[in-house]
């Protein structure tokens, strides 16, 4: 039987798509999970897979040509079969049909009925308050595996870290709606649930069902069919890699260069069996020999990941929405190497200077609580808790782990969480909870030798600290020229919430603080 296949909505604003290009023409045999097209849509390009198998017995849409969300782009089924009902009242395509429109009344879908079918819809859940979209990193199940709640099903990679997902059904996994190494929108349907041989289908189609249709439609022409132009183009980088998911999977576990695997697949798709035979010795022989001379220009691409996607979009609305300005002071830190030195010959945990500024910046927060407060558009919270942010560096981009309530918590407390979620960032391990509810964020890259420099505010925040790191500078002391220890300090600011005085104010009490740390233990 005939199968229709429709536009899919592969984002939370897509509307309509345009057909890229076609990997099938009419006539040609399709397996399910087989690439079909490419689909632009106002976020990215993106491979449609087949969900049928059969023969690709029409299209609806040409290549360049664009036809809206649920429009009818292709039928799949067996030769010979009568389709006419279906183009005629399986949906519009994309030329105009603003006269149709005009003379037919639109009717409600009809609506399916569900409640006899035993399965259960798995939906990607949101797993940050930042997180818009998750991309499967690993299913550890199959189509046709037995699942029990609680057990896990699959890895998600959101903005902030790689977790877990975990199965809250018990039954046999029907369906798998994302392949690994791609992508899909909170609340999209990436797997169902249930029981063996039930029809899932059903589910799928009152989970995409349009709005409305038009009624009667007029019929639309059967379009001639679409030559995909063979392309022998060869790319460096793994993000337009012609690739299946499978073997995308497999050579990102095995840390597969996919610029140097040669595809034998449909229009040198690489699929798994070039990943399984592929030899790193006998690849980076065939790369040595053809290097490219000399003042050959070349560049690699990469793909930005979830967490530099989220990184990107947040600064840019902070930088242009909030009025940022600077305030820098210098430090003398003498006292505070002195401090440090003695401390760590009794305490548990060893001290960092780090952990001396998060303990000295709650402390003067106390005494400027301005400098504590969030911009919400109509009004400004001032937050009476203090929970510092602490920048961390991971391999993908920045995470911001918490150090809660730091007003109340002593030295050797804040360097032990700082160090731990030190460990969890690096392997991937933070959860939400560890990263939301900042009030005041700290950035420090003294450590990287840098002196000074401006960090953006992390929204809706009203202040960041940038702190530089301790350099041995000239300093005059009781009038005469001696070595010193000094460490620039630079304050952040939104200007709607903080002002010039209120900022120069908190880092003079800073400034106090670390000069003479035993003002901490008071």
């Amino acid at each position: 039987m005939a199968e229709v296949i429709r536009m899919p909505k592969m984002s939370d604003t897509m509307t309509e798509g345009t057909i890229a290009a076609w990997h099938k023409k009419v006539g040609d045999k399709v397996k399910s999970g087989e690439l079909l097209a490419e689909v632009e849509t106002d976020k990215a390009t993106m491979e449609l897979e087949s969900y049928e198998e059969g023969t690709l017995l029409y299209i609806g849409v040409q290549e360049k040509e664009a036809i809206i969300v649920d429009g009818l782009i292709a039928i799949v089924g067996t030769p010979g079969e009568d389709i006419s009902a279906l183009i005629n009242g399986g949906g519009t395509v994309a030329s105009p049909v603003e006269d149709v429109v005009a003379t037919q009344p639109l009717v409600a879908a009809p609506v399916v009925d569900t409640s006899n079918i035993k399965a259960t819809v798995v939906r990607m859940p949101k797993m940050s308050d930042t997180m818009t979209d998750g991309n499967i990193v690993a299913w550890h199940k199959k189509v046709g595996d037995k699942v029990k709640s609680g057990e896990l099903l699959a890895e998600v990679e959101t903005d902030k870290a790689t977790m877990e997902l975990e199965s809250y059904e018990d039954g046999t996994l029907l369906y798998i709606g994302v392949e690994a190494g791609n992508s899909i929108k909170v609340d999209g349907i990436i797997a169902i649930i249930g029981e063996a041989g039930a029809d899932y289908n059903a589910l799928l189609n009152a989970s995409n069902a349009p709005v409305a249709v038009v009624a009667n439609a007029a019929p639309v022409a059967v379009a001639a069919p679409v030559h995909q132009a063979e392309s022998n183009a060869v790319v460096t980088n793994d993000a337009r890699v012609k690739i299946s998911p499978l073997a995308k999977s497999l050579a990102k576990e095995k840390g597969i260069d996919l610029g140097a695997v040669k595809g034998s697949g449909e229009q040198g798709r690489i699929v798994k069996r070039d990943i399984d035979a592929y030899v790193p010795a006998v690849a980076a022989a065939s790369k040595a020999t053809s290097q490219a001379p000399s003042g050959v220009e070349s560049y690699d691409e990469i793909t930005n990941s979830q967490m530099r996607k989220v990184i990107a979009r947040r600064l840019g609305e902070s930088l242009f929405t909030a009025p940022h300005f600077y305030l820098t002071m210098e430090i003398d830190m003498d006292k505070a190497i002195e401090a440090r030195a003695s401390l760590n010959e009794v305490a548990a945990v060893k001290i960092s200077f780090n952990d001396m500024v998060i303990k000295s910046v709650a402390a003067a927060i106390r005494k400027h609580p301005m400098v504590n407060a969030s911009w919400l558009g109509d009004k400004i919270r001032v937050n009476h808790h203090i929970h510092i942010g602490v920048a961390m560096a991971v391999e993908d981009g920045l995470l911001v782990p918490v150090v809660r309530f730091a007003d109340g918590k002593s030295l050797s407390q804040i360097s032990g969480e700082v160090k731990e979620y030190g460990a969890k960032a690096k392997a991937k391990k933070l959860q939400p909870a560890d990263w939301e509810g900042n009030t005041f964020t700290i950035s420090n890259l003294g450590m990287f030798g840098i002196d000074e420099f401006t960090s953006i505010l992390n929204s809706p925040e009203a202040c960041i600290l940038s702190v530089g790191g301790i350099k041995q500078t000239p300093v005059v002391k009781n009038g005469q020229i001696v070595p010193g220890n000094i460490m620039k300090l630079t304050l952040g600011c939104d200007h709607r919430v903080v002002d010039g005085a209120v900022g120069a104010a908190f880092l003079q009490t800073l400034k106090g603080l670390l000069e003479d740390p035993i003002r901490l233990l008071v």
